[in-house]
């Protein structure tokens, strides 16, 4: 398995979309985010902008990039878009309800037609990641659920947790004899 460079970083994942709202498998299929994932990614940008970020790179794919950039926005730097940070390609499960099936791909032995199968969706997250890393930290990653999912998996934690939307974690490695990574939420900002 392809390791994290033990660096930490700000994990995002991007705020909510329609079909999140759904319960709709959205993949590389490019959903916007709907008027709570923008308010949500506003909120979260008001936390993030005291944290001293100093990169931030992101997933190509619209409620990704528009999370990003409403938190760079905040924090006053650019955004880097990453593909390896892209959401797993679902293949036939794309727009349809997330089903029994989920768990089964996540320990490998069911992957839709034509989706990527959860080993390759955590050596292409780790990629990103560690990709991301080699630039000024702190380095806010903004990406997806399930790519999160494959993250905690080579992180040494259990892999199929939800993540909420929008919400900043802060990612540490793991500390001399221990073998999993830490993740602290970030106290949100008030609403202004």
């Amino acid at each position: 398995m392809t390791m994290l460079n033990p660096t930490p970083f700000w994990f995002l994942r991007h705020g909510e979309t329609d079909w999140n709202a759904q319960g709709l498998s959205q993949g590389r299929t490019d959903i916007p985010l709907n008027h709570v994932g923008l308010a949500q990614a506003e909120r979260a940008a008001r936390t993030l902008a005291a944290l001293g970020i100093a990169s931030i790179v992101a997933s190509p794919l619209l409620r990704a990039r528009r999370t990003a950039e409403i938190a760079a926005a905040a924090i006053g730097l650019p955004v880097s878009l990453d593909p390896d940070l892209a959401e797993v390609n679902f293949g036939s499960q794309e727009g349809l309800p997330m089903g029994d099936w989920y768990d089964d791909w996540i320990d490998g032995a069911y992957t839709p037609e034509g989706a990527e199968t959860f080993v390759q969706l955590r050596d292409r997250a780790v990629r990103g990641v560690n990709a991301a890393l080699s630039l000024p930290g702190p380095v806010l990653v903004v990406a997806h659920g399930a790519l999160f999912r494959a993250l905690r998996q080579a992180a040494g934690l259990e892999a199929n947790v939800r993540t909420p939307n929008a919400l900043p974690l802060w990612m540490e490695p793991p500390l001399a004899g221990e073998s999993a990574w830490r993740i602290t939420p970030a106290k949100l900002a008030a609403e202004v």
